[in-house]
């Protein structure tokens, strides 16, 4: 938001710098982040002085050019050769001195140097109209009055305007300093609070008065919920034409262009005092009616950026009897606007609903100045003050009667609202003590009514404009902002608390996890939960009507929250792909999203995805792709790290996976993975295999004990014997592992499949496994015996349980 300086110093007599003033805004919450200088004519004249000419003779070398002696008023003559045909003796004229800077048409700067021209030399240049940017004339040299003295500076004679614009990043909540006045009042307190009084100039109204009743507009509100106060009024015989010269430097200060007088008086308005306004050409208006309501769904309606809108049901438009001219409190219509032939005109002043009016402004993409100002909230105290304002401006700028009584309507006031504010309160929450007396002070500035005191607080009454302003905690905000953050002391004494946390909460276990992963060489990614609706199709274990979907999406493709995690992977993937990122490790933690018939569904997830080689190019290794198996490790390793045991293996039932298995604790699921189907890759324009696992994060949680176990190493040897076995191809390891667990459980510590043969030399239908087993005795060391009769007994177990055969 950029604020003027001069145009602040209207609503508040000050001569403070304007950094001296940035920088206490800037405490006040409204931060300064940078003040512009603004000058109303590029340059500002500078170096431009009136000079008198005292001689003037024909160029010995050129027919048009003359050679002039001129006293700029520093006592000694200056020569000058010059062009212009109108040049002559006891003329003032400004002259652009030796180094000063001018501005061209298209704004690109020339300095003024010394030189000969034909030679003879020259100290400045006599200026025309263009050349300075005063006009277009550049017939010849402007002459000035005769009583202007020698050495006056152009700046004071032209009244060029310099101004300090100041750029506030104003906080959403913020409403009531949306606008110079707001910015002023949010000033003075400040000031008041520095022992600076000054008192707020409020723009007078009071010459407002209705010249004839001639031209009357009727207006008929449907709701006034969404549209609480309405007023307007007519003025007639305007003449529209170019804003005064002050009225276009404001609002050049602040960036907007100047259009008319009309739509230049509203938009000062706006800006000065936060209340958007809009002007109808009267004689657009069918029926001298005005109706105020919502729009019927589907109608069409052409804006003032000349785009067709279609109009939902919700939107509030005004109307007249032949259909909208305005979309309320967005955007005014093509058609009902104010042009050069104008010459009456309907001036609206209202109070719209503001969640009305930003579902709206969302709807249709548009963001205007009224509607960012309605959207938060404007002062519904001040519709009809600002409508008179606004008037008379009019008829300063363009002419023109009132020729209508103002309608105002405006069923039921929209009240203050009332706060206790609890001193002890007050004191908790800063820190430190303020008197109540400053406390009262601060209210005062604030324009916050105390309507009650007592010793433990004040009744307060807070000004229907502050809508940011509803509870306690609010009311100490604005006096801590307003006292001062840096006027608040601390100690040099540091406290600190100890809470007790258990190992297993979420976010540790989280770190444990990421910190391992990313060990293995995967990166984090972390994926937006909104995501297309459309995804689910390409799953059978996701249903479309288990969508949970977006009021107001800000496109289709963000309107849906994400049922499975899956999806955003493989954007991902795809994304680095097309980036000649093919190897990739990437891990989530997020969450999926379900509407069920039960109600909503929030689930916590990890997920892993892998794709490409398994590791970077390297002349030591030939380069690998990536493996189930190798995939599946990373997987083990997870639970492994946790301390979760007691898992078993199923085929998957997923229909996103090609192959893949589901490992389960007891009944429950607890994670999937498995190689993501081609169908579904092609989908991502991915044509490399992509390994996807899906954790259940929150049945892990549940998983990990807080209670840690632990053995003593053991002073024993291990003894580690092999058996090469012939078996069945359906036969798995995992057959294989339980028989032996179950043949010994005391003795036998590890079971390892280090060898896998299918081929030439083997029965059909066979396969061979070389398996190793470790033995231990934590209390002795074993024994020859012993070690052959639990080797025989696997063996033996084996040979019975899975027709296995010694090789």
């Amino acid at each position: 938001m950029r604020i003027s300086y001069n145009w602040l110093k209207q609503f508040i007599k000050l001569d403070w710098k304007s950094e001296e003033t940035a920088a206490l805004l800037t405490d006040l919450g409204l931060e300064v982040e940078g003040v512009e200088k603004f000058e109303s004519l590029k340059g500002g004249l500078e170096g431009v002085v009136v000079g008198h000419v005292l001689t003037c003779v024909q160029h010995p070398n050129a027919d048009r050019l003359r050679i002039t002696t001129v006293d700029l008023g520093t006592g000694t003559p200056v020569q000058i050769v010059c062009g212009a045909p109108n040049v002559a003796v006891g003329q003032k004229v400004p002259v652009a001195t030796i180094g000063t800077t001018l501005y061209d048409k298209e704004g690109n700067a020339f300095q003024i140097k010394k030189g000969k021209i034909r030679g003879e030399e020259s100290h400045g240049m006599i200026c025309a109209e263009d050349e300075l940017g005063l006009g277009e004339g550049h017939d010849g040299i402007m002459i000035l009055k005769d009583d202007l003295k020698p050495g006056t500076p152009a700046s004071k004679i032209f009244n060029i305007e310099t101004d300090e614009v100041f750029e506030i990043g104003l906080t959403p909540n913020r409403a009531d300093a949306m606008s110079h006045w707001g910015v002023a009042r949010d000033l003075r307190a400040g000031l008041n609070q520095k022992n600076v009084h000054t008192e707020l100039i409020t723009p007078s109204v009071s010459n407002f008065r209705v010249d004839k009743r001639t031209l009357k507009i009727d207006v008929k509100v449907d709701d006034s919920k969404l549209v609480p106060r309405y007023c307007g009024v007519t003025i007639s015989g305007i003449t529209v034409k170019p804003s005064p010269a002050w009225l276009q430097n404001r609002l050049k200060a602040i960036g907007l262009t100047p259009k008319n007088n009309v739509v230049d008086v509203t938009n000062y308005v706006l800006h000065e005092l936060g209340q958007p306004l809009h002007a109808f050409d009267a004689a657009k208006i069918r029926g001298n009616k005005v109706i105020v309501k919502t729009a019927a769904a589907g109608t069409k309606f052409t804006t003032l950026d000349d785009v067709e809108r279609t109009l939902n049901e919700e939107d509030i438009v005004i109307c007249d009897e032949n259909g909208p001219m305005c979309i309320a409190g967005v955007l005014g219509g093509k058609n009902s606007g104010v042009t050069e032939s104008t010459s009456s005109i309907f001036l609206e002043s209202a109070y719209f609903n503001p969640v009305s009016i930003r579902k709206t402004a969302k709807r249709h993409g548009i963001s205007s100045d009224a509607s960012f100002r309605f959207e938060r909230g404007i002062d519904p105290t001040i519709t009809q003050y600002v409508l008179k304002r606004a008037a008379l401006l009019i008829q300063e700028t363009a002419g023109g009667e009132i020729t209508s009584d103002i309608i105002d309507i405006h069923p039921k006031k929209i009240e203050d609202h009332s706060v206790f504010l609890n001193f002890n309160n007050v004191k908790r929450t800063i820190g430190q003590e303020i008197p109540v007396e400053t406390i009262k002070k601060i209210l005062v500035s604030l324009e916050i009514k105390i309507s009650t005191m007592s010793e433990i607080g004040l009744g307060l009454t807070i000004p229907a404009y502050r809508v940011d302003v509803e509870r306690e905690i609010d009311v100490i905000e604005e006096i801590l902002r307003v006292y001062g953050y840096n006027n608040i002391s601390f100690t040099q004494k540091l406290n600190a608390s100890i809470s007790n946390s258990s190992r297993t909460e979420d976010y540790k276990l989280q770190n444990i996890i990421a910190a391992q992963l990313v060990s293995l060489g995967f990166n984090e990614m972390m994926a937006n939960s909104l995501t297309t609706p459309d995804y689910v199709k390409l799953s059978e274990n996701l249903k479309e009507e288990f969508n949970v979907t977006m009021l107001n999406p800000l496109s289709n493709d963000l309107s849906a929250m994400r049922q499975s995690l899956l999806f955003s992977a493989l954007e991902a993937v795809s994304f680095n792909i097309n980036r000649k990122r093919s190897d990739l490790k990437l891990f989530e933690f997020g969450k999926s999203y379900h509407k069920l018939p039960s109600g909503y569904d929030e689930n916590k997830h990890l997920t892993l995805t892998v794709t490409g080689n398994r590791s970077a190019e390297s002349w030591a290794q030939p380069q690998q792709p990536a493996g189930f198996f190798l995939f599946k490790s990373y997987v083990s390793l997870i639970f492994e790290r946790l301390g979760i045991s007691k898992l078993q293996t199923q085929p998957v039932s997923n229909s996103i996976f090609a192959e893949g298995i589901a490992i389960v604790y007891g009944k429950d699921i607890i994670a999937e993975l498995g190689t993501i189907k081609k169908s579904v890759t092609k989908e991502f324009d991915i044509k490399q295999e992509v390994f996807f696992a899906d954790l259940n994060w929150d049945a892990i949680i549940k998983l990990v004990s807080s209670k840690i176990k632990y053995n003593e190493i053991s002073k024993f040897p291990e003894v580690r014997r092999d058996l090469a076995l012939l078996l069945d191809n359906d036969v798995t390891f995992d057959t294989v592992y339980a028989i032996a667990r179950q043949t010994e459980k005391s003795l036998l510590k590890d079971i390892s499949l280090f060898d896998v043969y299918e081929g030439n030399n083997l029965p059909e239908g066979k396969k061979s496994y070389a398996v190793s087993f470790t033995l231990q005795d934590s209390n002795k060391t074993l024994t020859d015996e012993q070690i052959d009769k639990i080797m025989n007994k696997i063996r033996q177990n084996l040979e019975t349980q899975a027709g296995a055969q010694l090789r």
